[in-house]
């Protein structure tokens, strides 16, 4: 049966993929970006099944505009991709206060405002399916971009607790976990805090990481059969690795916090008054 979708940040990487994906199999896509001259070829392709619109995903009030105008040009809205967002590099002292803010307000409140914008919609029609694009970067951290893990550990916080809250309307929510991809994301998409000296060798050692990491890089255009898959089954899951570096990650990171739990379950135990629960 075909789909509405609303995806943000189609200009490139995820969004303009998974926006060719859905078009090419029929389905109807609203796409928003900064600037939809990017997608100009696509409108040429694919005619009134595009509805581009745009949008700075901060602005509030532009975002409930953007997505009721969706509903109303397609009837209804069964898919909606918070996909606009960006990375930024920088050690925590690094940060400067406008950077921090900048990248909380794109990657969580950005999300936040489309998606209390589409959940009456969704809840009016009985179903829907909200699609957050988090990270590896959302379930573990990394040095150099604390404030973007910190943006994406808030999208997971809050997520989570949507899913349960909208489960009973008939509605799901996915939040899609990409491992690296070979996208601009460390590039031209992303930006950086001014260096101080003393990280360097930190700076060094984590770029030695990343390339690593960056042989195990996934697909953006092969992702687009995935995201696909995901929307049309009947019970998506909650959370979903894209890529096949993060599943390792994650393995070894919930190991170590739950040796770490465990140590110090005795710390846990003086701190509730209740002490010889410790050792029982």
């Amino acid at each position: 049966m075909t789909k509405n979708w609303f995806i943000t940040g189609t200009s490139r990487g995820f969004g303009r993929e998974w926006t060719i994906a859905a078009l090419e199999r029929g389905d109807r896509v609203a796409a928003t970006a900064r600037d939809t001259s990017a997608l100009d070829d696509l409108v040429a392709r694919y005619g009134d099944a595009i509805l581009p619109i745009t949008l700075d995903v901060t602005d509030r009030a532009a975002d409930v505009v953007a997505v009721q105008h969706a509903a109303e040009a397609f009837g209804r809205l069964d898919v909606v991709v918070n996909n606009a967002g960006y990375g930024h590099f920088g050690m925590i002292e690094e940060l400067a206060e406008d950077e921090a803010r900048a990248q909380l307000e794109t990657n969580v409140f950005g999300a936040l405002w489309i998606t209390q914008a589409a959940l009456p919609i969704m809840r009016d029609q009985g179903s829907g399916h909200i699609i957050q694009v988090s990270s590896i970067g959302g379930i573990s951290a990394f040095p150099n971009i604390g404030i973007y893990n910190a943006s994406k550990w808030a999208l997971e916080g809050f997520s989570q607790s949507l899913a349960q809250e909208v489960a009973e309307f008939g509605i799901h929510v996915t939040l899609v976990e990409p491992g690296g991809f070979d996208t601009d994301w460390a590039g031209p998409s992303a930006k950086h805090s001014a260096p101080i000296d003393a990280y360097d060798a930190a700076r060094e050692r984590r770029a030695a990481q990343r390339a690593q990491m960056n042989a195990l890089s996934g697909d953006p255009v092969a992702s687009a059969a995935a995201i696909l898959d995901l929307v049309d089954l009947d019970e998506p899951p909650l959370r979903t690795f894209f890529g096949l570096s993060p599943i390792e990650i994650a393995r070894a990171d919930y190991a170590g916090r739950l040796e770490n739990w465990e140590r110090f379950q005795w710390l846990a135990a003086k701190a509730s008054g209740r002490a010889e629960s410790a050792s029982s």
